[in-house]
This record gives C-alpha cells, structure tokens and sequence, in this order.
C-alpha cells in the first residue's frame, strides 16, 4: 500500500522539523507542525504557545509526577488539562491524516499506529551536532545547550510514555530511524522519499 501520510518523530535539535518541511515540499503535500498546534488552539480555545509547550513535553522530569499529577481533573469535562490537549490533538491529527500529509511530533506515529498508510520515522543526532544547531538557531541561554537538549528530550520521553506505553526513540516503534547528523539533513529527505515509492 502506498504511505500516503509520514510522520516525523525527532529528537530536540535533529533537525527533523525541517527534514519535515522538506520532505511535504518534495512530495507537494501539507506540512503540519506549527499548524497543527494552532488547529488544536482553534478547537480548545488554549493559547497556541500554551498548546505548543503542553501537547508535547511533560510539565515534570518524572513519570511518576506526571502520572500523578493527571489525577487531578481540572476541565469541566473531569480531564486534566494534559489529558484534554492530547485527545483534542488525536482528534485534529486523525482529520488531517485524511489527506496525504507530513506530521511531525504530537504521538501522530502512536495515533495513527493502526493504519496501514502511515510511515514513521524517527530522526535523531549527536549531542555535539544537536548542540551546535539550537545555539544558531535560538542563540545561547542561560543554560548548557546540552542541558536543554538533555531537558527536552527527556519531558518529551516522559510525555510519550504516558500516553502510548511505549518507548520515545526505540527502532521498533518506528519504520525507518535516520542520524541527520552523520548522513545530512538532505541525505534523510531522499532516503525518506525513496522508501515511500510505490
């Protein structure tokens, strides 16, 4: 079956957004990242920043305050808000998973797991070349680069764990996982473009 929609799950500074962006300006088809965000801010009325920073990343560095801390209900429908963002975002991903498109993040891989149309990829880097990348792109911080590397990885792990069960980055998990830091940023875009041929 042809794999009409890809989804690109990336570690923070991989450069899987814009591995992303070029593979959908390649193919001709939607890119959702950013824009996925804001449909979810559209259909929740939350702030897209506040949807950007909660749909993703768990509030704690721990699976056990997390867990803990979603016991608490907090929208009038008795979810709490970290529970609410990822049901709207489901919802929003399954409508635009309706057309051949790239999404990147959000547990699209683990929402679309079911459908055989769907090809994943996990990219990922060395911390030296992650580093490197987000100080060009966002400048320095008051942190290390590679401490906020090490920070966001690790809420994002959290957060995809509690919600699919399984493990953020594992092969298994994925059709295809691509080191943009030894092959390229261009050399991931083609190898992802020649496994979806027909």
């Amino acid at each position: 079956m042809k794999k009409n929609i890809i989804t690109i799950s990336r570690q923070f500074g991989s450069g899987g957004r814009t591995v992303g962006r070029l593979v959908a300006e390649k193919l001709g088809i939607p890119f959702y990242d950013k824009e996925l965000v804001e449909q979810v801010a559209d259909e929740t009325g939350f702030d897209a920043k506040f949807i950007e920073e909660n749909g993703e990343f768990s509030p704690s560095k721990s699976i056990f305050s997390f867990a803990v801390s979603q016991g608490v209900a907090c929208t009038p429908n008795g979810l709490s808000i970290s529970d609410f963002i990822f049901c709207a975002q489901r919802q929003v991903i399954l409508k635009i998973a309706e057309k051949p498109c790239v999404i990147v993040g959000r547990g699209a891989d683990y929402i679309l797991r079911d459908r055989d149309d769907v090809f994943n990829v996990f990219i990922h880097a060395g911390m030296k070349e992650r580093a490197e990348r987000i100080v060009r792109l966002y400048g320095e911080s008051e942190k290390k680069p590679e401490q906020r590397l090490a920070d966001k990885d690790k809420k994002r792990k959290i957060y995809y764990k509690h919600y699919t069960d399984r493990e953020w980055g594992d092969a298994k998990n994925y059709d295809m996982c691509l080191d943009s830091g030894r092959i390229g940023i261009d050399k991931c875009v083609e190898l992802i473009l020649d496994a979806i041929k027909d």
